[in-house]
């Protein structure tokens, strides 16, 4: 039997993440960890009442660094696959047994979710997210060769063996935003690991207003960075 780690990671996102909790199954297959990336607001609260393990951060860190502590956890404790998700409500507990079966499965050592495959959802995507996650998501074709659908999705699932790769290195201080996610793909595809995307659901609010905290321009340079510097090999 593999053991297998969900991280949940979250920052100031109130009653949503209330929601994505009640969500998972009462005896999962999998166990649950929740990042609390240094919530402000009434998140703390919420979480405490969910028996799951939570580690908190004082402040906020970056969705890079509290991934990296899930991680570093799993790695700690003897997990062999982790599932990365937000608890912002968009990603649904669901999913998570079609994002880890191809690993079990059939040999995959990184499945990437995706919103644009058949079966997927994408409900209330904004129209100008939508253009940019195929954007970029054809950027990192060219780059990797890869027919990835959607780069973008944090709904990810993969062997924690794989960050042994000496030519991995997560703890670099320069991965603690959005720019670990991206590393992590772009390495796994250029290094020659099994990779396969598979359909889940990304639920939009169906306000326009405040479904995302990726900042204009310095978020997006934040998830786009990675891709530059190591093909570039500025960074490794």
């Amino acid at each position: 039997m593999k053991k297998i780690l969900v991280g949940v990671v979250v920052y100031n996102e109130g009653a949503n993440i209330k929601d994505t909790l009640n969500k998972f199954p009462t005896h999962p297959a999998y166990d649950v960890i929740i990042v609390d990336d240094g919530s402000t607001d009434e998140t703390p609260e919420y979480i405490k009442e969910f028996k799951y393990l939570i580690l908190r951060h004082q402040v906020n860190l970056g969705i890079g660094k509290a991934i990296k502590d899930a991680i570093f956890y799993g790695e700690e404790n003897g997990y062999d696959i982790i599932v990365t998700m937000a608890g912002n409500g968009k990603m649904q507990p669901e999913d998570i047994p079609a994002l880890v079966q191809p690993i079990l499965e059939e040999g995959y050592d990184y499945v990437q979710g995706s919103r644009y495959l058949k079966g997927g959802r994408k409900d209330n995507l904004p129209l100008f997210r939508d253009i940019m996650i195929k954007t970029f998501t054809r950027f990192t074709y060219l780059l990797t060769g890869f027919k990835g659908t959607d780069v973008t999705c944090g709904f990810r699932a993969y062997k924690l063996n794989i960050l042994e790769n000496p030519k991995i290195n997560i703890y670099q201080d320069w991965l603690d935003k959005y720019e670990l996610e991206y590393y992590i793909h772009y390495k796994v595809l250029t290094l020659g690991y099994k990779v396969k995307e598979v359909p889940v659901a990304m639920i939009y609010p169906k306000e326009k207003r405040g479904y995302s905290k990726i900042k204009p321009f310095s978020g997006w340079w934040s998830m786009i960075k990675p891709w530059i510097l190591l093909s570039l090999r500025i960074r490794k």
